[in-house]
């Protein structure tokens, strides 16, 4: 091949291969390097002409789709935010800036309280769409540097762009901001939505060596102790928090085995008459009593046997105990009416839980009636054709007690109450607090107890914790009192003593009419 065809060959391959072929201006000079090519060598340069000079259309589009294939692996296809994955590339890279004197910046983890109770009473759609705004709020809320991904399936992640003097108090207020706007009310096509976040947030003047990595852990924990605590908090990073963290995790890995090492026990805690002081019933509380750590709250390992699907086991569990519990009562002389067992939505779904029900009051030996099902508002606002709600009208056509937990605190309505078969509400703690004080409390009192004398319902206030409030409760009229004022949980063990010292305190009964001697 003739040196000058070497050339043009090569020529051709290098303008294939340079970035201005794969710009607007190369099309443009296609007809002079066809007629360059075909001045050179004839036909054959026009061939060569024809093979490589599409070769930059035809290679453009590949690497054209597989960055787009790379961009959209980056970002959530529901919210359009950023993935986690994505947001720490992100952070390290604006990180780089706090060489500079006296710059910082903060990460943020926001987790939506309640969010798969809220799918599950409104639906996946509606579950989204609820994402999809509170996205673009937090999105809204945000500088144009500041970065923002979505972290999980309710949770969301804002890294600050840093800068100088950013203090705990501003990150606070940041963290005020964040939550107002996600807790504003989100209205949708057939209902208004109201939510509330936990947030916690990580400065990176908190670290010893920050990094996007270690924000983000910081963070994340910051969150889960606000979540612990409850609704609606907000939490900063702390030294000791990964040291808690490690704790929690040993006793959530612990918790998933519990069961079966039978260290999870029933607790009672007794519920008394206002009119005459005598004990009508226990609620049995979960413990667990572990060998090394002493007795821990329901806090601490509920939520491990949800994630495992164990919920059923220990309501089983507890059933069992406090069924056993009635039976040794009556064979030690002491009528307790009813003790109650807390039951949440997904073990009254259960489509075999009455004939277990059944089965462990007839192996006592007890009438349906000493054992109440302790249910949310939540669980009975369903529809009448609801699993839950078929199978709490079976247990209480089989005479057990129906108990409305934390009334006041849900979503039931007054018709899902009527159409129901609750025989008594326990009336939330919230409006207990302060009752001797407070008029407004008092006022809330009285109506719920008018109300449900209306509806021929019994009322047990839920949280006394002093005789004040206890004699106010009586006043009022409502039924039944339960709290450490009354009494705190107790084992199992400890509940005889405790009747008896309760019924010496009582006195003996007085009787009209006898005559004496």
């Amino acid at each position: 091949m003739p040196l000058r065809s070497a050339k043009l060959i090569q020529s051709l391959k290098s303008a294939a291969a340079h970035d201005f072929m794969r710009r607007r201006a190369f099309p443009a000079a296609i007809p002079f390097l066809t007629l360059a090519a075909w001045a050179a060598l004839g036909e054959v340069g026009l061939m060569l002409a024809a093979t490589l000079l599409p070769l930059p259309f035809l290679l453009s589009p590949l690497k054209s789709r597989d960055r787009e294939t790379s961009d959209d692996g980056d970002f959530d296809g529901l919210t359009g935010l950023l993935l986690q994955a994505a947001l720490e590339r992100r952070m390290e890279a604006q990180m780089a800036n706090l060489t500079d004197a006296g710059n910082a910046t903060c990460c943020f983890s926001i987790k939506v309280d309640g969010f798969a109770r809220l799918r599950e009473n409104h639906g996946d759609q509606t579950a989204e769409e609820v994402l999809r705004v509170l996205a673009n709020r937090i999105r809204s809320a945000l500088r144009a540097r500041d970065i923002v991904a979505r972290s999980g399936d309710s949770a969301f992640l804002v890294s600050l762009d840093p800068v100088a003097n950013l203090d705990l108090e501003t990150a606070i207020q940041m963290a005020n901001r964040f939550q107002a706007s996600v807790e504003e009310t989100i209205p949708l096509q057939m209902a208004s939505i109201y939510v509330t976040c936990s947030i916690g947030f990580c400065l990176s003047s908190r670290l010893n060596r920050p990094s996007a990595t270690a924000m983000i852990q910081g963070a994340e924990m910051a969150m889960s102790e606000a979540h612990l605590s409850g609704t609606s908090n907000i939490r900063a990073y702390t030294a000791d928090m990964g040291r808690k963290v490690i704790s929690r995790r040993k006793t959530e890995s612990e918790a998933a085995r519990t069961l079966q090492k039978d260290q999870i026990k029933a607790w009672f805690q007794p519920q008394i008459s206002t009119d005459t002081g005598e004990v009508t019933g226990f609620e049995v509380l979960a413990r667990w009593e572990h060998p090394e750590r002493g007795i821990l709250a329901p806090v601490q390992f509920l939520d491990v046997l949800n994630q495992t699907g164990q919920m059923g086991e220990l309501a089983d569990l507890m059933t069992r105990q406090a069924l056993n519990a009635v039976r040794a009562w009556d064979d030690a002389g002491f009528y307790v009416p009813c003790v109650g067992v807390n039951f949440a939505g997904d073990e009254l779904r259960s489509p075999t839980l009455v004939e277990r029900l059944q089965w462990e009051l007839d192996r006592n030996e007890l009438n349906a009636s000493r054992l109440g099902i302790e249910v949310l508002e939540s669980v009975i606002a369903g529809t009448p054709d609801d699993m839950v709600v078929r199978n709490v009208e079976a247990i209480a056509k089989m005479g057990c007690n129906i108990d409305l937990d934390d009334f006041g605190t849900g979503h039931a309505s007054i018709s899902s109450i009527r159409r129901l078969p609750v025989k008594r509400i326990k009336i939330d703690r919230s409006f207990v607090t302060n009752v001797d004080r407070d008029t407004d409390q008092q006022r809330m009192i009285a109506a719920i107890v008018t109300l449900a004398e209306r509806l021929d319902l019994s009322t047990l206030a839920e949280g006394v914790e002093n005789a004040a409030e206890h004699a106010m409760l009586s006043q009022l009229g409502c039924a039944h009192v339960q709290g450490f004022g009354i009494a705190r949980p107790m084992p199992f063990e400890d509940t005889i003593q405790w009747m008896e010292d309760h019924k010496a305190k009582l006195g003996p009964a007085i009787t009209i009419g006898q005559k004496s001697g």
